[in-house]
C-alpha cells in the first residue's frame, strides 16, 4: 500500500499552522504587504502623492538638500516624509516598492521551483547519462558565485529590457540547482515504492509515472523548500537594486532606496530606517511562515527536534 502523502489532508496541516501564533502573525504581515502592493496606486492617491514627483520646496538647500521639518519632513501631506536630495514622497515609494520586491521574489521562486522540479524529475527517472549531466550541471550552478554572476548579467543586458522581469529570470535561473537536487533525491527514494513499481510493470511511461505517482508525493518537500526560498529572493532583489544593477529610477525599490540612503544616514536617519524596517519585517515574516510550513508538513521532524534526538540524515545527501 502506498504511504499517505504528508501534503494530503489539508485540514490537519492548516490546524498545525493556525496553532502557532508566530505563524499567524507572519501570515498577517504577508497578507498586509500583499494588499499594500496591490493597492499601491490607491494608497498613494489617498495620500495625494505619487512616487516620482519632486518637491524641491520641502528641502533645505542650505543644508545640502535635507528635508525641512522633523523626522524627515513628516507632514499631513507626506505621511512618512520626503527623500533627501529629491523630495519624492517616501510613503508612495515604499508602497510601490512593495510591488517590485514581492513580484520579483514570488516570480523568481516560481521559476526556481518549476525548473528544479522538471530537471530533478528528469534526473531521477531518466537514464544514467541524463542523471550525470543534470547532476554535474547543478553542482556547477551551486558552485557559481551567484551574486557576482547576477551582477554581470544585469549589467550587460540592454537598458530597454524590463528590469523587474530581468531580475526575476536572473534570480530564478541561477537558483534552481537546490530544488533539482532535492527533487532528484526524493525521486530516487520514491521509485522504490510498491505503487510506483506496479505502475512501471503495468507499462506506464516514465512521465506518466512522474505525473501520477511521483509529483503528488513531492508536493510537501517542494512547498517547504519554496517557502525557504522566498525570503532569500526578497533579499536578493534588494541586494541587486542596492548595488545599482536592479530596477532603475523612477521605478521604486526598497533596495534602491537603501542605496540612496547611504549618503544621508547622518543627516536624515528616518530615510534609512524606514526601508530597512520594511525589508527586515518582510524577510522575518516569510522566514517564520516558511518554518511553520516546514513543521506543519513534516510534524515528525519537529517532534524529533523537540525531543532532542538527532535528526535523520537528509535524503539528498544519502542519495548523492
Amino acid at each position: 500500500m502506498a504511504p499517505r502523502n504528508p501534503a494530503a489532508g489539508g485540514r490537519p496541516v492548516w490546524r498545525r499552522l493556525l496553532a502557532r501564533r508566530a505563524v499567524l502573525a507572519g501570515g498577517l504581515v504577508i497578507l498586509l504587504l500583499a494588499l499594500t502592493a496591490a493597492a499601491a496606486p490607491l494608497l498613494a492617491a489617498i495620500e495625494g502623492q505619487d512616487p516620482t514627483s519632486y518637491h524641491d520646496g520641502l528641502l533645505d538647500s542650505a543644508a545640502g538638500g535635507v528635508p525641512t521639518g522633523s523626522f524627515g519632513g513628516i507632514t499631513a501631506e507626506h505621511w512618512l516624509g520626503v527623500e533627501p536630495g529629491t523630495g519624492r514622497d517616501v510613503f508612495a515609494r515604499l508602497v510601490y516598492g512593495a510591488r517590485i520586491s514581492l513580484l520579483v521574489a514570488v516570480g523568481a521562486t516560481l521559476v526556481q521551483v518549476a525548473t528544479g522540479v522538471l530537471l530533478g524529475l528528469a534526473a531521477g527517472i531518466g537514464n544514467r547519462l541524463l542523471d550525470q549531466l543534470i547532476g554535474n550541471t547543478s553542482e556547477v550552478m551551486l558552485a557559481l558565485p551567484s551574486l557576482v554572476f547576477a551582477i554581470s548579467l544585469m549589467a550587460v543586458v540592454p537598458s530597454g529590457f524590463p528590469r523587474p522581469v530581468l531580475l526575476t529570470l536572473v534570480i530564478g535561473l541561477l537558483g534552481w540547482a537546490g530544488t533539482a537536487r532535492l527533487v532528484r533525491a526524493q525521486t530516487l527514494s520514491l521509485r522504490q515504492l510498491d505503487h510506483v513499481a506496479a505502475a512501471r510493470l503495468a507499462g506506464a511511461s516514465r512521465w506518466r509515472i512522474a505525473r501520477r505517482e511521483l509529483l503528488p508525493a513531492l508536493a510537501a518537500p517542494v512547498i517547504t523548500y519554496a517557502a525557504v526560498l522566498l525570503p532569500s529572493n526578497v533579499v536578493s532583489e534588494a541586494g541587486l537594486s542596492f548595488l545599482g544593477v536592479g530596477v532603475k529610477p523612477p521605478t521604486s525599490s526598497w533596495g534602491q532606496m537603501l542605496s540612496g540612503a547611504t549618503t544621508w544616514f547622518r543627516a536624515d536617519p528616518m530615510y534609512v530606517l524606514l526601508p530597512s524596517a520594511v525589508l527586515f519585517t518582510t524577510v522575518l515574516a516569510f522566514t517564520v511562515v516558511g518554518d511553520g510550513v516546514r513543521t506543519a508538513l513534516d510534524p515528525r521532524a519537529a517532534s524529533r527536534l523537540r525531543a532532542g534526538s538527532p535528526a535523520a540524515p537528509k535524503t539528498e545527501e544519502a542519495a548523492a
